[in-house]
């Protein structure tokens, strides 16, 4: 069983639960350390020995393109996480096509080589978004890995399938959704990010197991380059929960998910695509 391993390539300042405390206009004043977070990511993969995909924001792409190229050099996919972080149900569907244009355009100028994947800031396709998956597929992506199916205050869209589907009649593409496990009724979350900061290294080796085993699926797991860098700047303004979820554990990351990487096989999110829609068919 190949699970899916992915890293959202995003900055400390671009996350979703600092959008109400720094605006975008501001971004180029303050201390970038995205490509070397990334590019730690990158030698703690080689270390590992496992090659992912990494959902690449446009805004990235554009002021760090060796990064970028770095990345498609060393074997990974290279896909696109949007333009800025815009979460997909803030839009219309002509403001996520042109979204999706510009982060596109960014992202294969920098990589060299073709976009097809897509995953959504946030997780934010869902109910609110019943155009995104058409424009996707109009625009040739050949998956999405954008739906949590969660209850969530940030996201979620709880009765979306967990498991990869097909979300439009007479379309090639794939939505792969975030890992999910259920209990005894209870579906919780397990792909990753914060979770697997916040949670116990046992419940998320667990919850993959079960995936794999129970259900017979490959697991879809994430997170981001700042989850590896305690020493990033503290934001004092936002929420506390918000601060507790983006600074816990940030010191125990690295060697946490050393741990995982050696536990199970994984790969990029596009060879599992493939495996998953031979198994649509």
């Amino acid at each position: 069983m190949l699970n899916a391993l992915s890293v959202d390539v995003e900055d400390w300042f671009q996350v979703g639960a600092f959008e109400g405390v720094i605006d975008r206009a501001d971004w180029d004043r303050l201390p970038v350390r995205v490509e070397r977070n990334a590019d730690a990511v990158l030698a703690l993969f080689d270390k590992a020995q496992v090659k992912a995909t990494f959902f690449t924001l446009g805004w990235v792409a554009e002021r760090f393109p060796a990064l970028i190229r770095r990345i498609a050099d060393e074997g990974h996919e290279v896909a696109s996480h949007g333009w800025d972080h815009q979460r997909v149900f803030t839009m219309d569907a002509a403001a996520f096509r042109a979204d999706l244009h510009r982060a596109r355009a960014a992202i294969e100028q920098a990589a060299g080589v073709a976009v097809t994947g897509y995953r959504a800031p946030s997780f934010s396709i869902d109910q609110r978004t019943p155009w995104a998956h058409p424009v996707l597929a109009e625009e040739g992506y050949a998956y999405s890995s954008s739906i949590a199916p969660i209850a969530h205050d940030h996201y979620g869209w709880r009765a979306a399938p967990r498991f990869a589907f097909r979300p439009l009649a007479g379309s090639d593409l794939i939505e792969l959704p975030v890992t999910t496990v259920e209990l005894a009724g209870r579906r919780a979350a397990a792909g990753g990010g914060g979770f697997f900061r916040l949670l116990p290294y046992g419940f998320s080796r667990w919850a993959i197991d079960r995936v794999n085993r129970r259900d017979a699926r490959p697991a879809i797991f994430y997170f981001h380059p700042w989850e590896i860098d305690p020493g990033q700047p503290r934001v004092a303004g936002a929420p506390l929960k918000s601060r507790l979820r983006h600074y816990t554990n940030l010191s125990r990351m690295e060697p946490k998910l050393l741990k995982l990487l050696g536990a199970f096989p994984w790969g990029r999110t596009d060879q599992v695509v493939e495996r998953e829609r031979a198994r649509l068919l």
